[in-house]
């Protein structure tokens, strides 16, 4: 599976912080960090805004390094992402993201490297 499909199927290839990252763009770095503050009600800074992907060799964000709990259950089961697990269509952690972005439910069903039923 293309390394830029992130453990929940999103495609971070469209991230802006990859985006900023790979670009060096810091006006970027700065609106993602205010988009991002205002629609989690945390503060995030431009210097947070750092990230190559979530399966990607490279940096994360503080969020996708150590606080996304879909990235440490796939890491923690040994997945590639979350379509290798049968729970897939099931999991209430993954749910928020599927249930509203169906290109990531496709990315992960495509991207299955097991045999598992729909």
């Amino acid at each position: 599976m293309n390394e830029l499909i992130a453990c929940c199927g999103l495609n971070c290839e469209t991230c802006d912080a990859r985006i900023a990252t790979i670009r060096d763009d810091d006006a970027l770095r700065e609106k993602t960090a205010e988009l991002w503050s205002r629609l989690n009600g945390v503060e995030i800074t431009k210097d947070m805004i750092r990230c190559t992907g979530c399966r990607a060799d490279g940096t994360k964000t503080p969020y996708c390094e150590s606080l996304c709990p879909i990235r440490h259950c796939v890491m923690e089961k040994g997945y590639a992402t979350c379509g290798d697990c049968s729970l897939l269509d099931q999991c209430d952690t993954l749910k928020p993201i599927i249930s509203t972005n169906a290109d990531a439910r496709n990315n992960l069903k495509s991207g299955r490297t097991v045999e598992q039923p729909l």
